[in-house]
């Protein structure tokens, strides 16, 4: 299986089509791997329905239980080390110029993306992307101290739990608004191509997906719901392939 290896961190990915690349960042919070997209956490086989028309790359984010990619944990800006994780491996794969298509996780990880490497992402699609909810303020830190924490101690002993309240921390309770990665200002001033499909559940607020289509000056949004029937799904994973097919190389 390959592996981009950078000091000490470790990334697992899966590189498979041709075409311009696209990068696919599966749901799942910090559990977020590669074989998510063929799981509970992935509404969609991202790599079966894109891989007819893009070079797919899927990796396992730093740290994933159920992955094997490895990192350290911490740091004032931990969103900063994921984005450092998933430019490296594309520069690592020759990707200079890319498009983005992440879940969940993936849409405070694409804005990040967005911001650190404006000249590098073509364009973005974010399904159903997590967001802050007032109604919901601690959802992912206490999910992610159920079902990411314990088992990373377990993994590494060198890691504790206090160590990973601090993590989550500065990734989720200090930047307890919007999409947690970047500010309205930002989105407001971004030219990138950006497709939303929003989702409406506490992890994945739909007022936060849509003001944030609403702000960003070059978006879409596809159909709502679509994951209701398969008509629908149809009908979404179409708007997002053409959305693709019509930026990549632009």
């Amino acid at each position: 299986m390959p592996f981009y290896d950078s000091g000490d961190v470790r990334i697992h990915y899966e590189d498979s089509g041709s075409g311009f690349p696209l990068l696919l960042i599966a749901g799942g919070g910090l559990n977020s791997n590669l074989a998510a997209w063929t799981s509970a956490y992935g509404p969609f086989d991202a790599v079966k329905e894109f891989g007819a028309h893009f070079r797919c790359i899927t990796m396992d984010q730093r740290n994933a239980n159920g992955g094997q990619s490895t990192g350290p944990i911490g740091g004032e800006n931990p969103w900063n080390d994921y984005a450092d994780d998933q430019l490296g491996l594309m520069s690592h794969l020759g990707c200079e110029r890319f498009l983005v298509l992440g879940c969940c996780i993936g849409g405070p990880f694409l804005w990040n993306l967005i911001q650190r490497a404006p000249d590098r992402i073509v364009a973005a699609v974010m399904c159903q992307p997590s967001g802050f909810s007032p109604d919901h303020p601690t959802i992912f830190r206490d999910n992610n101290l159920k079902n990411w924490g314990p088992a990373l101690c377990d993994r590494n002993p060198a890691i504790t739990m206090d160590q990973v309240r601090e993590h989550l921390d500065a990734m989720y309770t200090s930047r307890a608004d919007f999409v947690f990665t970047v500010t309205r200002d930002f989105v407001r001033s971004c030219t990138t191509p950006v497709l939303v499909m929003p989702d409406d559940i506490p992890p994945h607020p739909y007022a936060v997906a849509m003001e944030s289509a609403e702000l960003a000056p070059n978006s879409e949004v596809t159909r709502f719901p679509w994951k209701d029937s398969p008509e629908h799904m149809t009908e979404a994973l179409d708007h997002a392939r053409r959305f693709l097919v019509a930026n990549a190389g632009g």
